[in-house]
């Protein structure tokens, strides 16, 4: 597991919403540090949690617009403060667009060391550290794979994505996801990491509330510590509009009661059921025993009493 090192001024900031999801168990805790919605500006020219910088403009009743769709173009979005929780889940949704019949180059979203710096990956840093998910809407050099195309890289620091090969060589894993842009429905992706265990990626593109798998990995490559949730896109030659719409980023764990606690276990190494605190355990059985004793003794004595006044009168 790895240590948390956000502070605990950081701690107080997360919102604490929790809900309940029926998969595999797990619960989640809003991270408000790290998800954005409308207007997504605090005040009129900045937001408490990301930073933003090059092309990227705000229309706060609509979306965050990395790249217009025009050539040349390169915007990026960072959050401040590190995603440091162990198991997490983040869900954005998007909109790729444009006017025009040729069209990319695409976005990015990160999970890295480095934050907010131009750079010629999808408008952000070659060689980082962590973990980039590329949608990638123009095609270089790529046989037999059909483009939009959405892969994950695992960056080391030293590695450069081979853009002239859409990075191949480098790919963690991806798939193909033909009208992912200009989509009829709400674009979306969530991706879900659980330390040394799963790295899921979904999309929702062919029709809303219906989620595609497009890859799962069972052992994923650690993330660094100390890492930054981002996006970034760019244009060339050719141009498209890049919009994020709103992102919502979770801290998953597991419901004690189910896994992930060590069983109480007694002399004789029977496993013991966890003390129920909120209206149940041997406490306030016999508390309910002794309510039920005295209803009982003091209604005797209320009869009791009924009868010897009762044969009184008579005499």
């Amino acid at each position: 597991m790895r240590p948390p090192s956000m502070s605990a001024a950081l701690l107080a900031a997360l919102a604490w919403t929790v809900d309940a999801t029926d998969r595999e168990d797990l619960k989640s805790i809003s991270l408000r540090t790290h998800s954005l919605q409308q207007p997504y500006l605090d005040s009129p020219m900045q937001s408490r949690w990301f930073d933003f910088g090059g092309d990227t403009i705000i229309r706060t009743d609509s979306y965050i617009r990395l790249t217009s769709d025009l050539p040349s173009q390169s915007g990026w979005l960072f959050s401040r403060v590190p995603l440091t929780a162990t198991n997490w889940e983040v869900e954005v949704e998007f909109q790729i667009s444009g006017k025009n019949q040729l069209y990319g180059d695409g976005f990015a979203m990160w999970i890295t060391k480095q934050r907010g710096r131009q750079g010629p990956v999808f408008g952000s840093v070659d060689k980082f550290e962590g973990l980039g998910i590329f949608i990638d809407t123009y095609k270089n050099n790529r046989p037999g794979v059909v483009f939009p195309y959405v892969m994950a890289m695992f960056g080391d620091g030293q590695t450069s994505y081979d853009k002239t090969n859409d990075g191949k060589d480098s790919e963690l894993a991806g798939c193909s996801a033909r009208g992912i842009r200009q989509a009829t429905v709400p674009t979306k992706l969530r991706l879900t990491y659980l330390q040394d265990k799963q790295l899921r990626m979904e999309l929702q593109y062919k029709s809303e509330d219906e989620w595609q798998l497009c890859f799962e990995l069972d052992k994923p490559p650690s993330i660094p510590n100390i890492a930054y949730l981002g996006f970034s896109a760019e244009t060339g030659e050719l141009s498209d509009n890049h919009d994020i719409i709103s992102v919502s980023a979770k801290n998953l764990y597991r419901n004690p009661s189910v896994t992930g606690t060590t069983p109480n276990k007694g002399k004789s190494g029977r496993t013991k059921s966890p003390p129920v605190k909120e209206g149940g355990g041997w406490t306030w059985f016999f508390t309910k025993i002794f309510l039920f004793a005295m209803v009982c003794g003091g209604s005797y004595v209320g009869y009791t009493a009924y009868r010897a006044k009762g044969k009184s009168h008579r005499f």
